[in-house]
C-alpha cells in the first residue's frame, strides 16, 4: 500500500464492499484537543484517536510523546476496528505531519496496510466530499501489535548518527537554530543534524510529487550512499519525514529511515547532552 492516498481514492474505497478503517488524528501543539474538531465534523465513519493519550505513552523520561505500550496500543487499535490484512487510512487537519504518527505506529506494530490522506481533512472538504458528526461504533478489530516493524534510535544512537549518516531535524527553522523553544527545556538541535522542516513536504496543502521531494532532500544533504534518520520535537512530526523519504524513493518499505522517538524533548531534558545552535 502506497503511504499516501488521494481524496478521490479514499472516497472510492469508502463506497466499496470492504471500506478501510479511517482514523481521525487531528491534533495541535498547545491544544485545544482535536476531538472538538472531530465532533463538529469528520470523514464519515472515521474514528477519533487521541495523539496524547492513545498514540503515546505518558510523558516522562522518554520525552513528551513516548512510544505507547504495545498492549495499550493494541487495545486502542482494536477498539477503532483495525484488523489484520485490512487497510487503514489516517488523516489530520491538513499536511499529514500528525497523521504520519498513526501511519508510523501501525507500520511499527507490523501492520503495513496503512496510508495518510493527502491534504487531510482540509483537502477532503475542499474537494467536496461529505462529512458528518456521527460517532461510529466499529466492530472490534483483531490486530496483534508486534513491535519492531520500523527502526528506532535511542539518544546515544542519534548522537552517533551524523558521523556516518544524515540526521534530519523536522522542526521549524527557528527552533532548529535555537532562536526560540516554546515547549522543551532547552533550545537548539542535536549536533550534526540538518534541518528538514515538515512544511517543505507539501505545497498548497497537498504533498509534493516524489521527484520534488527527492530534489528537496538532496538540497538538504541527503545522498543515496549514506543512511538517513529523523527526529523532531517529540517524535510525532518526524514520522512524516520518514514517510516523505519513502515517497521520494530514498528509502524503501523494507529499509525505512530510523526514527529517534524521544527526539528533542528527551534530548534537551538531559543536561549532559550538548545543544548546537544556528545553522551549524
Amino acid at each position: 500500500m502506497h503511504p499516501l492516498i488521494s481524496t478521490e481514492a479514499l472516497a472510492t474505497a469508502l463506497d466499496g464492499a470492504e471500506p478501510p478503517v479511517v482514523l481521525d488524528v487531528r491534533w495541535r501543539l498547545g491544544g485545544p484537543p482535536g476531538r472538538q474538531d472531530y465532533e463538529v465534523g469528520h470523514v464519515p465513519g472515521a474514528v477519533y484517536v487521541d495523539l496524547d493519550t492513545e498514540l503515546s505513552a505518558p510523558p516522562g523520561a522518554g520525552g513528551r510523546h513516548p512510544l505507547p505500550d504495545p498492549s495499550a496500543l493494541q487495545a486502542v487499535l482494536r477498539a477503532a476496528g483495525v484488523r489484520a490484512h485490512h487497510p487503514v487510512v489516517a488523516y489530520d487537519a491538513g499536511d499529514g505531519s500528525v497523521a504520519a504518527r498513526a501511519w508510523w505506529l501501525l507500520r511499527w506494530a507490523g501492520h503495513p496496510e496503512v496510508a495518510v490522506l493527502d491534504g487531510g481533512y482540509a483537502a477532503w472538504t475542499a474537494d467536496g466530499y461529505p462529512v458528518n458528526a456521527d460517532t461510529p461504533t466499529p466492530v472490534p478489530g483483531d490486530i496483534v501489535v508486534r513491535p519492531g516493524g520500523m527502526p528506532v534510535l535511542d539518544a546515544d544512537e542519534a548522537a552517533a548518527f551524523p558521523a556516518a549518516g544524515v540526521l534530519l531535524d523536522a522542526r521549524a527553522p527557528e527552533r532548529y537554530r535555537g532562536e526560540t523553544e516554546p515547549v522543551d527545556p532547552r533550545a537548539g538541535h542535536i549536533p550534526g543534524a540538518l534541518n528538514a522542516p515538515t512544511s517543505g513536504h507539501t505545497a498548497e496543502g497537498r504533498w509534493r510529487p516524489a521527484p520534488a521531494l527527492a530534489e528537496r532532500f538532496a538540497a538538504i544533504g541527503v545522498t543515496p550512499d549514506r543512511p538517513v534518520a529523523a527526529y523532531c520535537g517529540s517524535g510525532v512530526t518526524a514520522s512524516s519525514v520518514v514517510l516523505a523519504l519513502e515517497v521520494a524513493g530514498l528509502t524503501t518499505r523494507d529499509r525505512p529511515a530510523p526514527l529517534y522517538a524521544g527526539s528533542w524533548s528527551q534530548w534537551s531534558s538531559d543536561p549532559s547532552r550538548p545543544a548546537a545552535t544556528g545553522d551549524a
